[in-house]
């Protein structure tokens, strides 16, 4: 359940930004995917439709931006790059 955990690490952060705003909803979430996260896209996706239900990012769209450097500095990780709130 490694993914499990990733996903709500993540939608902490994006609950954080939408309280910050003061916004009850978040519409769009921009992340990027490092070469070695462990993770396509597909399936990020899937995890984080789950993960969102009943939470301010449910229905937010989603744009994954996937490395293909595995030499970068943060090729394991996964990040976290816009939160558009509505």
């Amino acid at each position: 359940m490694h993914e499990h955990s990733l996903i709500a690490n993540l939608l902490d952060k994006i609950e954080a930004v939408a309280r910050q705003e003061g916004a009850a909803r978040v519409v769009g979430v921009k992340v990027w995917l490092g070469a070695l996260c462990h993770l396509s896209a597909s399936h990020f996706r899937e995890h984080f439709e789950d993960g969102s239900r009943g939470s301010v990012a449910a229905g937010a769209r989603l744009d994954i931006e996937v490395s293909d450097d595995p030499d970068h500095p943060q090729a394991q990780d996964i990040l976290l790059r816009s939160v558009e709130v509505g």
